[in-house]
């Protein structure tokens, strides 16, 4: 919604605020408040709101309603941080994974570029691109793409997908 640098300048200024009313004294509690206000804005600057909505739209697994939230975001570069980028590249990614193969290869090679925080993510996607190079007839592209996302799956989440993209493999 609100560019990143608009999100830190407005908690900088209801710190600020915040800081007066305890200075001023009698308003305390005005002051808590508005300092819990603030933990909001810096909260939000470090998670973006459209992309938390637009996971829980996936989970719900309303596709349409995902990449609503998605496209409401104009400017990724100036609107969000390095891993929030990668994050938008990521569910892009995941979106455009049913219709269009080259732009879901684009969007996922940005986002591990750019990082995900969680393995589990990493991983996918990883795993996507492993599958996108199979239907390519790239095995040693998808093999090694399946070999990197193997090594980050360590909770054993995605062990049946990989297995199945080896099998797959092998018939390449």
């Amino acid at each position: 919604m609100f560019n990143k640098n608009i999100k830190l300048i407005t908690a900088a200024g209801l710190i600020s605020f915040a800081i007066y009313l305890f200075i001023k004294g009698g308003n305390t509690g005005n002051g808590i408040f508005i300092l819990l206000l603030s933990t909001l804005f810096i909260l939000f600057y470090f998670k973006n709101e459209l992309i938390i909505l637009s996971f829980l739209q996936l989970r719900k697994q309303n596709f349409e309603g995902a990449k609503k939230y998605l496209d409401k975001i104009s400017n990724p570069e100036t609107a969000l941080v390095k891993k929030q980028q990668g994050y938008y590249n990521y569910l892009n990614g995941l979106m455009v994974s049913q219709t269009n193969l080259n732009q879901a290869e684009k969007y996922f090679r940005k986002a591990i570029e750019l990082g995900l925080s969680m393995d589990q993510d990493l991983a996918l996607a990883k795993l996507q691109l492993a599958g996108i190079a199979a239907s390519k007839r790239r095995k040693i592209e998808a093999e090694k793409w399946l070999s990197e996302a193997k090594k980050l799956d360590k909770h054993n989440m995605l062990k049946d997908q990989i297995v199945m993209m080896k099998q797959q493999l092998k018939r390449i």
